[in-house]
């Protein structure tokens, strides 16, 4: 058991990463700089009004977004979709997506992503 890792969603800073904009905050509870993981990266995202990610696409990672609560536009190559309270969406390598709030409410949602880079490892 030494590898586990325990905590509270407080325990961890919001973060904005690069290419997110407009108060698009994210805590990453499983991740290689929390707990060393090395296949998982898992985020809990609070997106201010207006906030977004901006279009971009990912070469071996795949993603998972869950709304928890709000109301966003998610673009999954050009093609726009709206997203509330329990929607999700799987997003394979290759898609180009972006997330923005459109709502009136702060926009939280989950991301899961595997592998926690977007490189090749070799086999």
């Amino acid at each position: 058991m030494s590898n586990v890792f325990l905590a509270n969603v407080a325990d961890i800073d919001w973060l904005q990463y690069p290419g997110h904009f407009g108060g698009a905050l994210s805590k990453p509870l499983v991740a290689p700089e929390t707990c060393r993981s090395r296949r998982i990266d898992h985020r809990i995202s609070c997106y201010a009004p207006m906030a977004r990610v901006e279009d971009h696409a990912h070469e071996v990672q795949e993603q998972v977004y869950h709304v928890l609560e709000g109301e966003g536009l998610l673009t999954l190559d050009g093609q726009r979709h709206v997203m509330r309270r329990h929607d999700y969406v799987f997003v394979p390598p290759g898609v180009r997506h972006g997330f923005r709030n459109t709502g009136t409410v702060p926009l939280v949602f989950l991301v899961i992503t595997t592998p926690v880079t977007d490189q090749e490892v070799p086999l």
